[in-house]
């Protein structure tokens, strides 16, 4: 089928908004047409090249709406489900049959080449390739080919069209702290950054039910949106001694540290102020991937420190999304508060907008 997607040719190039040709489902697939998808700073490194794909692409990765065909032998939904598209993992390798799919042995080949893992092409212009299936999905677009293990049917009173940033950076930020980290009752955490994984994190840790809940970030309105979501202390970080910022708050260390900045000097000055038995978890990814972590080895040990990666918030989506969708529709997760929507057509002006902070999550919506 024709379709109308944003077309990224190059590194730091606008996309172009062009008709491209979709791929039939196959019998496990299914075609989404997409209402809604989250603009997350992974796209804009995928597009500039940080991961090597291949171009012309298709990026998008958080993307929400209605399914309007299926594969034969898809079972999950059917055509007019609302749904929302996450992350794609085998179902096959040992963390994937344990219940942890976000450390698929074959997440990258099911996420991150530009194609199937089998190398076979989605999306298609004048016969030639353009490349896709970006977390199995690549919902910069008008519609999507899926397949059904990362597809989530959600039912909601919220437009599903605001559904989609759901299935990666929310449910990244929450899930830090309710599934990876399992912040505890009565348990201090500092967030380090107020971005939308950051605050997610504030909104999981309020349901966590953490005390006090700190987040770190040098801009403004961030730091008041975490204040209205939940935050008990908020600190600039320009020009602080962040060290004895968190020690002045909470004398006795910090026990939960989640850090969104991938900044080392941020990271060393939380783990300075860890309490005994901290945990640390990390999602922020540095512009350097090679960059190391420098951890005081006997200081690590004196304090019993634990220090932990984290992938999609330890998410099985098909579980944690309606999961977070109860906690919405109870008001105690209104992450749809966060969110500004921008029509499709106006992506790089949305990019713009991001980059400046006028924004703190975008969602891309079909023109009207």
């Amino acid at each position: 089928m024709q379709i109308t997607a944003a077309v990224a040719h190059g590194a730091h190039q606008d996309f172009t908004i062009e008709e491209v040709e979709l791929a039939a489902p196959r019998n496990d697939e299914l075609v989404v047409e997409i209402r809604g998808v989250g603009l997350c700073h992974t796209d804009i490194a995928a597009r500039d090249g940080v991961y090597g794909l291949p171009y012309p692409v298709v990026l998008g990765h958080e993307g929400s709406g209605v399914v309007v065909a299926v594969g034969d032998d898809v079972t999950i939904v059917a055509v007019g489900d609302e749904v929302a598209v996450s992350f794609s993992s085998c179902r096959r390798c040992r963390p994937c049959t344990t219940g942890r799919p976000a450390y698929c042995t074959e997440f990258t080949a099911e996420n991150y080449i530009g194609s199937r893992p089998d190398g076979t092409d989605t999306m298609s212009s004048d016969g030639a390739p353009v490349h896709g299936h970006f977390f199995g999905q690549s919902s910069f677009a008008s519609h999507a080919l899926v397949n059904e293990r990362n597809t989530v049917k959600v039912e909601t009173d919220l437009d599903i069209s605001l559904v989609g940033p759901l299935g990666c950076g929310i449910q990244t930020g929450a899930g830090a702290i309710m599934n990876s980290m399992r912040c505890g009752a009565d348990r201090s955490l500092v967030v380090l950054g107020g971005g939308p994984v950051g605050l997610a994190a504030v909104m999981g840790a309020v349901i966590q039910g953490c005390t006090p809940i700190i987040v770190v970030e040098p801009m403004a309105s961030r730091r008041a949106v975490a204040t209205e979501l939940g935050a008990t202390h908020v600190i600039d970080p320009i020009g602080t001694d962040l060290t004895a910022a968190l020690r002045t708050i909470a004398p006795d260390g910090v026990d939960h540290i989640f850090d969104t900045t991938g900044r080392v000097d941020v990271i060393g000055a939380a783990i300075d102020a860890a309490a005994q038995n901290a945990v640390v978890g990390l999602v922020g990814v540095p512009a350097d991937f090679s960059v190391d972590l420098p951890v005081n080895i006997v200081g690590a040990m004196q304090k019993g420190l634990t220090i932990t990666g984290i992938v999609e918030g330890d998410s099985v989506p098909e579980t944690f999304i309606p999961e977070l969708l109860a906690h919405h529709a109870a008001g105690r997760f209104p992450f749809d508060t966060l969110i500004t929507t921008y029509p499709f057509s106006k992506i790089n002006d949305a990019i713009a907008a991001q980059e400046r902070g006028e924004v703190t999550k975008l969602v891309l919506v079909p023109d009207a």
